[in-house]
């Protein structure tokens, strides 16, 4: 492997086609302002590097980014990338991580409006995320740990897993399928409207109007705070352990709760049950 340290690139394709460069304590940037420093690169460990300029890495293989910074004129910085692992990095550009596979996200600081794009097979961990469009149509997500503030996250997603998570973001997890969310707070309106095979377990839901149009949808041991107009023409089995607000229309299925403020009933197909279990 090829050594490259405390240099600075602003060309154009600095560094196109590298076949195994360690580079360490780099600066991309600089009036040139060329893009696309290392596309088309293989077997890459970046280490204290620091990205200002536009998509860096395109259609690389095996790539290893440690304690570095992306800016906000990094833009679509990963792109048709596969083999990726990025540890105690900032990734602060718009459209990070598009049509990527097999990626590790680990203790990063993450500002990109739309990240994650159609990405399959990505593990995130102690990290925390500011992001418009979070995880669009991506697969098989494995997060853990992991802090979002966003607004229309992880819609389309599928068979993926999320434990001792905290969202704050509304819209999310519209017509996802084959999900698990678990031990964690989801904060935010309109939850996971048309989801299919979607089960929360130990979670805490807040927010108006949660879980409409859904199919096979399971809650396990779940608070539900300031939850109005809930399950709205949906196929659930849940069990609930806090005071509903209101539960409206429940297409099939069966609700215990241990208190509802109010159950509305006005569509001759809302044949949900809904057992309530406090004094």
């Amino acid at each position: 492997m090829v050594n490259i340290e405390n240099q600075n690139f602003d060309q154009e394709r600095a560094l196109y086609n590298s076949d195994g460069a360690c580079l360490n304590n780099c600066k991309f940037d600089g009036p040139l302002d060329g893009e696309s420093a290392l596309k088309e690169s293989r077997n890459i460990s970046v280490n204290n590097c620091f990205f200002n300029l536009r998509y860096p890495f395109w259609h690389d293989d095996n790539l290893s980014i440690n304690n570095s910074e992306m800016t906000d004129k990094c833009r679509a910085s990963l792109w048709y990338s596969k083999n990726i692992s990025i540890n105690n990095t900032r990734m602060h550009g718009i459209k990070a991580l598009r049509e990527c596979e097999n990626v590790s996200i680990h203790d990063c600081d993450i500002v990109s409006p739309e990240f994650g794009w159609s990405v399959k097979n990505i593990t995130m961990c102690d990290s925390k995320a500011v992001s418009e469009y979070f995880m669009m149509r991506s697969e098989n997500l494995s997060f853990n740990k992991v802090e979002l503030k966003g607004k229309y996250s992880f819609q389309y997603i599928t068979e993926s897993f999320f434990d001792n998570c905290n969202f704050d973001t509304k819209d999310s997890f519209w017509h996802a399928k084959d999900v698990v969310i678990r031990n964690s707070t989801i904060k935010g309106e309109y939850l996971a409207w048309y989801c299919e095979n979607v089960t929360f377990e130990n979670c805490t839901i807040i927010g108006t109007q949660p879980l409409c149009y859904c199919k096979n949808l399971k809650l396990i041991n779940c608070k539900m705070i300031e939850s109005d107009l809930a399950f709205e023409k949906s196929e659930v089995e849940a069990t609930l352990v806090s005071e509903v607000v209101s539960i409206k229309n429940p297409k099939s299925g069966k609700i215990v709760v241990p208190k509802v403020g109010e159950i509305i009933r006005d569509d001759p197909n809302s044949q949900g049950e809904i057992e309530i279990i406090g004094s």
